[in-house]
């Protein structure tokens, strides 16, 4: 079924639109760099010169050189080339990741245990934060790498990745951060993190889908997980000229918008209106940091735990088909739950931060683009209102 014509979109942690510039820029690389970046003829050298003003571009934007940015086909690759990649140069250990991690993350895990890692998680508290004191006393041999979430996309925790990366810099253990959902929402400088290895993907910030990077820092040797002589012999394959041209469009429009608001992501205005709008209805509740608390929080992510009338938890799932016959498109916040934790509907994450069943059933999610404005809020409250009381007497 298509979605209405006038549907809004509130799921920019799922995907955004590109943007009309991301369009542009790939259009001009498809008729003006579209051969082979290996190629030695003009053609292919047109390709190649492309590709490195973009890689340079992207680089620069990240904080760190050309050479220490990998291109790969999204956030999932990246992950995994962080981690399945660092067997082979590290001798096997223990791996430590975080209770609350992408789901891409605990399968390059469950790869690294097939080859003799030991995978152990670290748990969160209710705001779905790592204990630092659990990860300082496991940060002793043989943990050799440990994977971290910077931005939860569920319920849109920020870990304190630089407390995190210090203490892993002092027990000399490689700290590879996903930073799928920050990247374009935060200036991100590579040079100035504790991290070694850090994940990011263009679809997340109006660029397309199908190319992300791994930052590797520049001494961290990795095990290729697709051989060939591209990428600086790091990943095989020829390399997409017009999709990392779309990329380096995005995250210039994500920069300059940031440099425009002084650093800050001008959707956090956006997002504190409607979460006040939201807040006077009765039955919801915030999972996940306070956008002003001590944890920090993603500036365009509101996460919900949604009651009926009758005080019961209501399935996200069904108040997100309820909200799209209304026009608004939102995810359940059990729609990234981890593989092999709860039951269909059900959110892992939810679990691991301690609520009980039911109440994992019914998140909620709701994340902010560029493309959003107040207009296109002003009818949310009221459509969820509605949403909520229809879930609670329909059957089934």
């Amino acid at each position: 079924m298509l979605p209405p014509p006038s549907e809004v979109y509130l799921d920019a942690c799922a995907t955004a639109p590109p943007a009309v510039e991301v369009l542009e820029a790939m259009a001009r690389a498809h008729r003006e760099a579209w051969a082979n970046p290996s190629s030695l003829h003009g053609h292919g050298l047109a390709a190649a010169e492309r590709l490195e003003r973009d890689r340079q571009a992207l680089a620069a934007r990240l904080g760190c050189g050309g050479d220490e940015l990998l291109i790969v086909s999204g956030g999932s690759e990246a992950i995994h080339a962080a981690l399945v990649g660092s067997d082979g140069p590290l001798e096997p250990g223990r791996v430590l990741l975080s209770a609350v991690e992408h789901p891409a993350s605990y399968a390059a895990a469950a790869a690294l245990a097939r080859r003799g890692w030991d995978v152990q998680l670290l748990p969160v508290d209710r705001r779905g934060v790592v204990d630092l004191e659990d990860l300082q006393r496991l940060l002793t041999p043989p943990t050799r790498l440990v994977s971290v979430l910077w931005g939860q996309s569920e319920v849109g925790t920020l870990q304190p990745i630089e407390a995190i990366g210090a203490l892993c810099r002092q027990a000399g253990v490689r700290f590879h951060v996903d930073a799928v959902q920050v990247v374009g929402h935060r200036p991100v400088d590579f040079s100035r993190l504790p991290v070694d290895l850090l994940s990011c993907t263009a679809h997340k910030l109006q660029g397309p889908r199908g190319v992300g990077a791994l930052l590797v820092r520049r001494g961290v040797r990795l095990q290729p997980l697709i051989g060939g002589a591209q990428e600086g012999g790091r990943r095989g394959g020829t390399e997409p000229v017009a999709l990392v041209a779309g990329f380096a469009a995005a995250l210039e429009l994500a920069d300059r918008r940031l440099a425009a608001h002084g650093g800050g992501d001008p959707l956090a205005s956006l997002r504190d209106q409607l979460l006040a709008d939201l807040r006077r209805l009765e039955g919801l509740r915030l999972s996940g940091p306070e956008p002003d608390g001590p944890a920090g929080r993603l500036p365009h992510h509101i996460s919900l735990l949604v009651d009926g009338p009758e005080g019961r938890p209501i399935g996200g799932r069904r108040l997100v088909r309820e909200l799209a016959r209304r026009g608004y498109a939102v995810s359940s916040g059990s729609a990234c739950a981890s593989a092999g934790a709860g039951t269909a509907g059900t959110s892992a994450v939810l679990l691991a931060m301690g609520y009980d069943p039911a109440e994992a059933s019914s998140g909620l999610r709701i994340s902010l683009g560029p493309w959003n404005s107040p207009d296109d809020l002003a009818g949310l409250p009221a459509a969820l209102e509605q949403a909520r009381r229809g879930v609670a007497v329909a059957p089934g």
